[in-house]
């Protein structure tokens, strides 16, 4: 009897975890393959037509999914910690705010902190998966060919050693906050905006609120992606001095020479490749809780 009450006490508080990193994992298995195109995108390969060609006649259907065991580990951490920190976080606010509704302010603040938290413990499956999708672009003798995600991480830990799964993880952890903080802020507060003063109903509020989610989530996160890019790609001159001398020169640069909306160059391209994954999330998220109401969990 002990245990079992043990147990039920157990899944309310295991149950956003759970239910998270589910549906950022269904989410993955639809988005992957635009992921996959986008990588290469980025990796100088062509428009997105020509790569898809190209992926095609020279490697195949199953080169869309290389790397689905790293994204899929990426869901597994990232998305758990995110989604169920977020809503640990708010229930803990909620409560101290006698149960009513949470104003923005708070809620992006727990987005915030749950962005962190899912980057910091995501960190080692998203280099995998980075490396994973890149290596069929490399020369055949620097290839990695990595069989899976954690033979990737096996690999990186023995040839590199364990501080290395988390490289580069500062600009990540910045750009996961403000993209959760839009993200997460913006869908509960769409949600009770659709539900409560439209009247829409369950089905619409839950799509309309993904929307709304994955444009913010995207308009908040592209200013710190572009800075990460511009210092990626920076090559020194013929003094050998680089242009900028850290992520801050370069935004204060940028906002000098540029003006505010600089920061957003390419951002319907980055919508089209953050805001799906981001409304996939959230409508899986919805099924997997309702399917939990009908069996009783």
């Amino acid at each position: 009897m002990g245990e079992k009450s043990k147990s039920s006490a157990l899944w309310p508080t295991v149950k956003p975890f759970v239910n998270g990193g589910a549906s950022g994992m269904l989410a993955t298995c639809v988005i992957q393959p635009v992921d996959m195109i986008k990588v290469r995108i980025q990796l100088g390969q062509g428009s997105a037509a020509q790569v898809t060609r190209n992926m095609i006649q020279n490697e195949g259907i199953g080169t869309f999914y290389k790397g689905l065991s790293a994204g899929l580990l990426r869901q597994a951490t990232y998305t758990t910690a995110r989604l169920g920190s977020f809503r640990a976080l708010t229930n803990k606010a909620v409560a101290a705010n006698d149960g009513k509704p949470l104003p923005l302010y708070q809620k992006a603040l727990c987005g915030l902190t749950a962005g962190a938290i899912g980057a910091c413990v995501g960190s080692p499956a998203d280099l995998a998966l980075i490396r994973m999708q890149a290596d069929a672009t490399l020369p055949s003798a620097q290839r990695r060919n990595y069989t899976n995600a954690f033979h990737a991480l096996y690999r990186i830990v023995a040839d590199e050693g364990v501080l290395a799964l988390w490289k580069g993880a500062g600009p990540t952890v910045v750009r996961a906050m403000a993209l959760n903080m839009g993200m997460l802020a913006s869908y509960d507060q769409s949600v009770e905006f659709f539900k409560d003063s439209l009247g829409f109903g369950e089905a619409s509020t839950v799509v309309g609120a993904s929307v709304v989610s994955g444009f913010f989530a995207s308009a908040c996160s592209l200013p710190f992606d572009y800075v990460k890019t511009q210092i990626q790609k920076m090559q020194p001159d013929a003094n050998g001095k680089y242009p900028y001398t850290g992520s801050l020169d370069c935004a204060m640069k940028t906002l000098k020479s540029g003006g505010p909306f600089k920061f957003y160059t390419g951002f319907p391209v980055y919508c089209v490749r953050i805001a799906p994954h981001v409304m996939m999330t959230w409508i899986f998220l919805n099924q997997i809780q309702k399917m939990e109401k009908t069996v009783g969990l």
